[in-house]
């Protein structure tokens, strides 16, 4: 399945590093930046989480939450996210099926790949970049200070 900007994005459920199941609809009336990476505390994955670390206020500010996405497990994603006191939500998608639903998957290597959903639920940005991981916060925080006006 290919998403394109415009489509509604796909409602999905996972579990979190804390062990908590969540939705995306838990989240209506919120922006969401659902990012998707290879793998918990690699040299690129580990920029990209702190590089959304250090927008994470702002985003907060614009009514945003973050979600990052991979295949480690909550008990890896529990790690990852203690040691570099990231302060926001990862997923566990162990059998792929997030990914799946968002057609974020690679043939080699899991894609590096941020949808940005608006608060009814629409994706209004999609941004694929394996080699430029902190470019994805960026390229997050742009689009949805087009759409506040802030």
């Amino acid at each position: 399945m290919k998403l394109k900007i415009g489509d509604q994005a796909p409602d999905f459920e996972g579990v979190t590093e804390e062990g908590k199941v969540i939705r995306l609809s838990d989240f209506k009336g919120k922006y969401v930046i659902l990012y998707f990476y290879p793998k918990d505390d690699t040299p690129g994955c580990r920029a990209e989480a702190l590089s959304f670390k250090e927008n994470f206020g702002e985003l907060t500010k614009l009514n945003a939450v973050i979600i990052g996405v991979s295949a480690d497990s909550p008990e890896s994603h529990k790690k990852f996210k203690e040691k570099y006191g990231l302060p926001f939500i990862l997923v566990s998608d162990e059998e792929n099926k997030i990914r799946e639903l968002y057609g974020a998957k690679g043939f080699l290597l899991p894609p590096r790949i941020t949808f940005v959903i608006d608060p009814e639920g629409k994706i209004i940005h999609i941004y694929s970049s394996q080699m430029n991981p902190t470019s994805h916060v960026k390229e997050a925080v742009e689009v949805i200070k087009k759409r506040t006006g802030k």
